[in-house]
C-alpha cells in the first residue's frame, strides 16, 4: 500500500535525529530501533518498524528507507552516496539542514499567502453584508421619511439587491475559493501548480526566480559536499526544482560543461546567479571550497527571501485595511449624508 510522503519538517526531524545517533557510533539498525521506542505516533511507529524489519534482513539503510516508500528520491540518493563515501552522519545532518530550510521557506510563503487571503474574504463578507442587508434597511428609512435613495446610494442599493438575488451563487464561489486555497496550500500537487503559476505571474516572477536560485545553491552545496561530481550534482538538483526557468538554466549549464567549460564558467554563462554570487563561485572553484561558497550563497538568498516576504506582508497589511476602510466609509457616507439632509429639512 502506497503511503503518504513525509513532509519537509518530518524529514528534517528524522535526518537530524539519525545524524546525532550515527555520530555517537550507533549503527543504523540500532538507531532506528531507538527512534521506534521513542515514537509516540502510530503512523511513525509503523514506518520505523518497516525500516527496522528491512535493516534486520540485511539490506542497507538507504534500501530500507526506499522500501518504506515515504522518502523522496533526493533523500534516498544522498543517503546512498553517504554510505558509499563513509560520511553518512554528515550527509544526514546536511539533509536535516536542507529540509529545515525548505520547511522555513514553505511556512513563510504560506504566511504571506494566508493573511491577504483571509483579509480579502473578510472584505467580501463585510461588503456583502453592508450592500445586501444594511442598505435595504436604510432604504426603508428613506421611504418612511417620504424620500428615496438617489445617486451613489441608489446604485449601491441596486448592487445590494443583485447580491441578494445571486447570494447562493456568491456563497458557492466563496466556498470554491476557500477550497482552492486549501488545495494550493495543503496538497503537494496544489503547491506545485500554484508555484508554477506564481513563477510565471509578472508581480511574483522575480521573487520565485530568487527562491529557485537559493534552492539550487543549497542543493548543490549538499551534493558537492557529499562527494558527488558537479555534473551529477546538476542532474540531481534539476530533479528537485519545480521552476521551469531554473531547469532551463541548469540544462544550459550542463551543455557548457560538456563543451569544455569549468563549473564556475558554466554557472556564469547560464546566468543562474547575480554577478556578485557568480564571482564568489569563481573564487570558490579556484580555492577548492565550492561547497562552502554554495552554502553561503544559499544562506544569502534565504535571508533575501525572508526580507522580501516580510516586505510583501508589510505592504499588503495596511493596503488591505485602507481599502476595506475606504469601501465601508463610502457605503456609509452615501447613505448617512442624504439622510442627514432629510432630517435637517424636516427639523
Amino acid at each position: 500500500m502506497h503511503q503518504k510522503r513525509l513532509s519537509n519538517q518530518e524529514i528534517a526531524s528524522f535526518c537530524s535525529q539519525t545524524a546525532m545517533l550515527f555520530r555517537a557510533g550507533i549503527t543504523p539498525e540500532e538507531s532506528v530501533n531507538i527512534l521506534l521506542n521513542d515514537s509516540n505516533s502510530n503512523e511513525g511507529r509503523d514506518i520505523l518498524q518497516k525500516i527496522l524489519d528491512t535493516c534486520k534482513q540485511g539490506d542497507s539503510f538507504s534500501q530500507a528507507l526506499q522500501k518504506s516508500d515515504v522518502f523522496p528520491d533526493y533523500v534516498l540518493h544522498m543517503i546512498a552516496i553517504g554510505e558509499e563515501s563513509g560520511n553518512l552522519d554528515d550527509v544526514m545532518q546536511s539533509l536535516a539542514d536542507y529540509y529545515e530550510r525548505e520547511d522555513s521557506i514553505s511556512d513563510s510563503i504560506r504566511s504571506a499567502v494566508t493573511y491577504p487571503f483571509i483579509m480579502i474574504v473578510i472584505m467580501l463578507l463585510v461588503i456583502f453584508v453592508l450592500l445586501g442587508k444594511v442598505m435595504p434597511i436604510f432604504n426603508q428609512v428613506f421611504i418612511q421619511l417620504g424620500s428615496e435613495m438617489s445617486g451613489i446610494s441608489a446604485t449601491l442599493l441596486g448592487i445590494g439587491k443583485a447580491l441578494n438575488r445571486y447570494s447562493l451563487i456568491i456563497t458557492l464561489v466563496l466556498i470554491f475559493l476557500v477550497l482552492l486555497y486549501f488545495f494550493s496550500v495543503k496538497t503537494r500537487k496544489g503547491r506545485t501548480l500554484s508555484a508554477r503559476f506564481l513563477s510565471a505571474f509578472p508581480l511574483t516572477r522575480g521573487f520565485y526566480e530568487k527562491l529557485a536560485a537559493g534552492r539550487f545553491a543549497s542543493g548543490m552545496a549538499l551534493t558537492i559536499s557529499s562527494g558527488m561530481d558537479t555534473f551529477s550534482s546538476l542532474d540531481m538538483v534539476a530533479e528537485l526544482t519545480e521552476h521551469s526557468g531554473m531547469q532551463a538554466k541548469i540544462a544550459a549549464c550542463k551543455r557548457s560543461i560538456e563543451e569544455g567549460s569549468n563549473f564556475a564558467e558554466a554557472l556564469t554563462s547560464a546566468n543562474i546567479f547575480s554577478n556578485l554570487y557568480a564571482r564568489m563561485v569563481t573564487v570558490g572553484f579556484r580555492t577548492g571550497s565550492i561547497d562552502t561558497v554554495m552554502q553561503k550563497i544559499a544562506d544569502a538568498y534565504d535571508r533575501e527571501t525572508e526580507r522580501k516576504i516580510r516586505s510583501i506582508i508589510g505592504i499588503l497589511e495596511p493596503t488591505l485595511v485602507i481599502i476595506l476602510s475606504l469601501i465601508v466609509g463610502l457605503i456609509l457616507m452615501s447613505v448617512i449624508f442624504p439622510l442627514m439632509g432629510i432630517m435637517s429639512s424636516i427639523g
